[in-house]
């Protein structure tokens, strides 16, 4: 119970930070995807159902946040939880730089889906702009959040995690 407690907790306090005080560290309009980091997190430590989960809360945080369409994030993030968590299992995620990897990878697939799901609902948008100028540099600043973002999960989630996997932590 406690566990799962203090995982709603971070991703309230993560998606809170995300619609409000991210602001400090936007560069050239771009920012990381704070929410897209736990689910990945959480698809690579404790499997996709977590990560899904994630998905949803902080998809839809982000969706209410962004005066999006309800939905598309979530849709999106649930699928890169998916995908990520299956991925993970076959790969040796201690190494930092398969763990950076993974988050490049699943933020440029959030990236793709939701300018996807974005042109259907809205054909008359220009789609291909966006992932220039948007998609494609908030993946990799995403990715380069990564060490210092998993390593304070790490952290907080110490306890929860197996010996082998906190062995390398």
């Amino acid at each position: 119970m406690r566990r799962n407690i203090l995982w709603l907790i971070i991703i309230i306090a993560t998606a809170l930070i995300q619609a409000t005080w991210l602001d400090v560290v936007r560069i050239a309009n771009v920012v990381p995807d704070l929410i897209l980091l736990l689910v990945v997190y959480f698809a690579i430590t404790f499997g996709e159902e977590r990560a899904m989960y994630t998905g949803v809360i902080g998809g839809l945080f982000q969706d209410v946040a962004n005066a999006d369409s309800i939905g598309h994030n979530v849709l999106c993030h649930v699928i890169v939880a998916y995908a990520t968590a299956r991925i993970a299992n076959r790969l040796v995620t201690e190494n930092p730089a398969v763990k950076t990897g993974l988050v490049l990878s699943a933020a440029l697939v959030h990236g793709f889906l939701h300018s996807a799901l974005l042109y259907i609902a809205q054909p008359q948008l220009a789609n291909i702009a966006d992932i220039v100028s948007r998609i494609v540099p908030s993946a990799f600043y995403t990715a380069i959040a990564t060490p210092l973002i998993f390593f304070a999960l790490d952290r907080i989630f110490r306890s929860e995690l197996t010996p082998m996997q906190n062995r390398t932590a």
